[in-house]
């Protein structure tokens, strides 16, 4: 593949502290690569490490394992094997280079290091970048943070990087929610992207289900039983203070919230006027919204046709249309970010409960997960390649995330009987 450049100041070495946009102020000319495209070739990237001494020497292997792990699962890069290179990079930057441009001539385009150091309480963390593209430069930016912070720091890291090679938001800092049964009671829990660091939201008691994120990450929606499990309640928890407040308590099923793209309207609550707006009239059973990328459409569950079906209408509640014909069971939709898939729980010809996707037109569709599992819950990544879904078997139902493509499954709850209910956060 061609050279990609970062059009960074022609030094050798620039450093930069990291502001909100870390990396990307680094360079004077964006190039984004379209990762979406049939023929995109994952760059080829290597880590050389980060150089700390005592007692860092954990924390700077923690990292990057944590930075490796991360730009694997981006579908961006391609790792490559960096140790037959022997290459130590602390030390005077400037003096690297002719190395550096070997290293890249034998086809890595990309090359990331960093040096630790203590200062006070903090860890700083001072991060660098070759690019093969830019030949006659070094990039860098510079992180500080309390030991506990880390992880967050090589997440940052991993989603600059991303950014600045496609000019999407990285995944590594997004969050997701999720139910976990305590007890008798299922509640509600928040973990990062890799299912590192599991938090409980709630301690109530009873059962609680189906989170759906805020547009802006500070809020989340789901539905809370009241002690009798007789009625259900649209409850709105801020994640960073614990604070609630009932948005729908109607008579009637009140579940499955869906907020907009705009973050203006609950399906099917309009946040700003407070006031419900019933979409369907029918005698059939319609649940589980999700909105297209857009706003201008929503998916839905409904067994008017006999059997559970994937039907599409207008926000307005018009123009609606069934979906999904194939298979006698067919639930649950989650639409894709970039709009062009539908993901939602299928019956396999094998009577399994798996995951397929289908394109919003009908035209296509394929079934994303296999084996003797039950598979719920879809929700995507903002990024749209990579989806979060819950699956039992062996009575335990646990967590995992999978690539759009149906590669790299991977387990993310551990301990346990029941997890579900997954909600991948906006980037």
């Amino acid at each position: 593949m061609g050279h990609l450049r970062w059009g960074a100041a022609a030094c050798a070495a620039v450093l930069l502290c990291a502001g909100p946009a870390g990396l990307v102020e680094s360079s004077t000319q964006d190039v984004a690569i379209d990762v979406s495209r049939p023929d995109f070739e994952k760059i080829p990237i290597g880590i050389f490490g980060f150089h700390a001494g005592e007692p860092l020497d954990r924390s700077a292997t923690l990292l990057a394992g944590v930075l490796r792990a991360d730009l694997k699962r981006s579908l961006v890069f391609a790792l490559m094997d960096m140790g037959k290179y022997g290459v130590k990079l602390n030390g005077e930057l400037d003096k690297k280079l002719k190395l550096l441009k070997e290293v890249a001539d034998s086809g890595v385009s990309v090359l990331v290091w960093g040096n630790m150091t203590s200062r006070e309480s903090d860890v700083i963390l001072d991060g660098f970048v070759f690019d093969a593209g830019s030949r006659d430069s070094i990039v860098g930016t510079r992180y500080a943070g309390a030991p506990p912070m880390l992880r967050l720091l090589a997440h940052r890291l991993a989603d600059e990087l991303v950014n600045r090679y496609t000019g999407e938001a990285g995944i590594a800092r997004t969050k997701i929610a999720f139910i976990s049964e305590q007890g008798k009671a299922r509640e509600l829990y928040v973990m990062d992207y890799d299912g590192h660091a599991p938090r409980q939201l709630t301690a109530d008691g009873f059962l609680t289900l189906m989170p759906r994120w805020s547009v802006d990450r500070r809020f989340l929606y789901y539905t809370s039983y009241r002690e009798d499990r007789t009625r259900q309640e649209i409850h709105r928890l801020e994640v960073a203070t614990g604070k609630r407040q009932v948005v729908v308590s109607d008579e009637g099923l009140n579940m499955t919230p869906a907020v907009s793209p705009n973050g203006v309207r609950l399906a099917v609550l309009d946040q700003a006027t407070n006031v419900s707006q019933q979409l369907t009239v029918h005698a059939s059973g319609d649940l589980s919204p999700s909105w297209s990328p857009t706003g201008q459409d929503l998916a839905f569950t409904s067994d008017r046709s006999g059997r559970p079906q994937v039907y599409l209408m207008s926000a307005d509640g018009s123009h609606v249309r069934r979906l999904t014909y194939e298979g006698d069971y067919n639930a649950a939709p989650a639409w894709s970010p970039t709009g062009n898939w539908i993901a939602h729980v299928c019956r396999s010809e094998s009577r399994q409960f798996k995951l397929c996707l289908t394109s919003p037109d009908g035209q296509k569709r394929r079934q994303l997960t296999t084996g003797n599992t039950i598979d719920d819950a879809p929700s995507w990544a903002p990024d749209g390649r990579h989806l979060v879904f819950s699956s039992v078997a062996d009575g335990k139902s646990h967590l995992y995330m999978i690539n759009a493509d149906g590669s790299g499954l991977e387990r993310l709850t551990s301990g346990g009987t029941y997890h579900s209910d997954p909600a991948w956060s906006p980037a």
